[in-house]
């Protein structure tokens, strides 16, 4: 998919248009729906064109490549908000601190541990979301809600960590059975999070891309992670 003769603005004010419309259709406030462009591997022109059209969060998956992008970014467009959906490393998560609002792919404890380390004393806890394999066989995340009740708690236990709730990716698939049965099983997950850790503000599922973003807000997704629909295709 090219961008579109009419461009990135455009783009955004249909998707918003397409969110609005959904939402009336299931009887959803659609504000509470965060639009998110994917700005990974796309230049800056890009993000500066969305900006424009009203976009304020972006995601990036690679720390190197955000940090080349947004430096400066951030201090000329007040209100920008940066997350990292891509998987991190160990020893690139001091240098992601200090360029994310928040960690959308934290996938395993040793992360929660070192991300909990390293933001000891911090006065603004760091927002993460914890990441549920659904489905998509090419990605990490915790495996069952078991496992994912472990990390809860221990995220929970480190003052400098807020969790906010869950992000997965449905699996590349023309099945909408097989993306709804994973987008479902992530919206069943963050519902048993809040039964057991009723304290803390479970507000956020991450889940949704271009192609099945609409089965995503139908199975509860207050956050869509849009990309090519935006920026159009890629450069890799």
């Amino acid at each position: 998919m090219n961008i579109p003769p009419e461009g990135i603005v455009q783009n955004i004010n249909r998707i918003r248009e397409n969110i609005e419309n959904i939402c009336r259709r299931i009887g959803r406030d659609p504000l509470e729906i965060e639009l998110m462009g994917v700005s990974k591997f796309h230049p800056l022109e890009k993000v500066e064109e969305a900006w424009r059209g009203g976009l304020r969060l972006f995601g990036e998956s690679r720390v190197q490549e955000a940090a080349a992008k947004f430096s400066g970014f951030r201090e000329a467009h007040a209100g920008a908000e940066i997350h990292l959906i891509g998987s991190l490393q160990r020893n690139k998560a001091r240098a992601a601190l200090s360029l994310f609002d928040c960690i959308q792919s934290v996938d395993r404890e040793s992360l929660i541990e070192e991300l909990g380390a390293l933001t000891a004393g911090r006065e603004k806890p760091l927002m993460i979301l914890l990441e549920y394999h659904t489905g998509e066989e090419s990605k990490a995340g915790f495996a069952d809600e078991d496992a994912l009740c472990r990390a809860a708690e221990k995220a929970l236990s480190y003052p400098g960590l807020r969790p906010l709730g869950l992000m997965t990716m449905a699996p590349f698939s023309t099945d909408a059975a097989m993306v709804r049965a994973a987008f479902r099983a992530a919206s069943a997950a963050l519902g048993k999070l809040k039964g057991r850790f009723p304290g803390a503000p479970w507000s956020c599922l991450s889940m949704g891309m271009s192609g099945d973003y609409e089965i995503a807000l139908e199975e509860g997704s207050t956050l869509v992670r849009i990309g090519t629909a935006i920026f159009g295709e890629r450069n890799t």
